[in-house]
């Protein structure tokens, strides 16, 4: 898809508008996405203006409210933990919009987590991990590193995947999720987070951001 077209559609979801190499990054992405979803299930969504708002548009309107300042330098690159990452979202486009973070995403189907490689080397993307285990396993593993920031999207069980996201946060960690409305109430389950106000995603109903802060 030509640059320019992605970076109108994206326009509601940003402040500010991507670069070129992020935006050919995110049109590598859509290509080989299509291509691979022609032999494993990995979006329902199969429109190219769809897949970029619905997909990387809900991805980098939460990579902007996480990472405000995509452009700082830090000593200490942040841990980001994604969860049941699928097709790469939110994750990947959370890597484009602030390349400095050090990802991992969590995709027990193995040839789901071998799609996620291939993106992240056609992209030339660094410092990314992908474990294709079970993330309960993971959660229940005193060893296994917290996170300053995780995520989810799209998960089948939101109750238990909820849990295990709060249990590989790190202390003053931040939950960050793409919801639908009808699932907020179901974030008092984890009372050590503090919630705040639940920001509507542009052009959706009944999408969500909802950020939550470890003490």
């Amino acid at each position: 898809m030509d640059s320019a077209h992605i970076s109108a559609l994206l326009d509601p979801f940003l402040v500010s508008p991507l670069s070129q190499m992020q935006l050919q990054q995110i049109s590598t992405y859509i290509d080989i996405l299509l291509r691979w979803n022609a032999r494993i299930n990995l979006t329902a969504i199969r429109n190219q203006e769809e897949i970029v708002t619905r997909h990387f548009g809900e991805s980098l309107f939460l990579a902007r409210h996480v990472f405000p300042d995509a452009s700082r330098q830090t000593t200490e690159p942040t841990r980001v933990l994604d969860i049941g990452s699928g097709a790469g979202f939110p994750a990947l486009p959370l890597k484009i919009y602030s390349p400095e973070i050090q990802l991992t995403m969590i995709e027990s189907n193995h040839k789901k987590a071998t799609f996620l490689r291939e993106v992240a080397r056609a992209l030339t993307l660094t410092d990314i991990n992908v474990i294709a285990e079970r993330a309960e396993s993971l959660a229940a593993n005193p060893s296994f590193p917290k996170a300053e920031v995780v995520t989810f999207r799209a998960v089948e069980n939101f109750d238990q995947t909820l849990k295990q996201a709060a249990a590989l946060l790190a202390p003053d960690g931040t939950l960050a999720l793409l919801i639908g409305a009808s699932q907020l109430e179901r974030l008092a389950r984890i009372p050590k987070l503090s919630w705040s106000v639940p920001v509507p995603v542009p052009s959706s109903d009944a999408r969500v951001l909802s950020v939550g802060k470890m003490p």
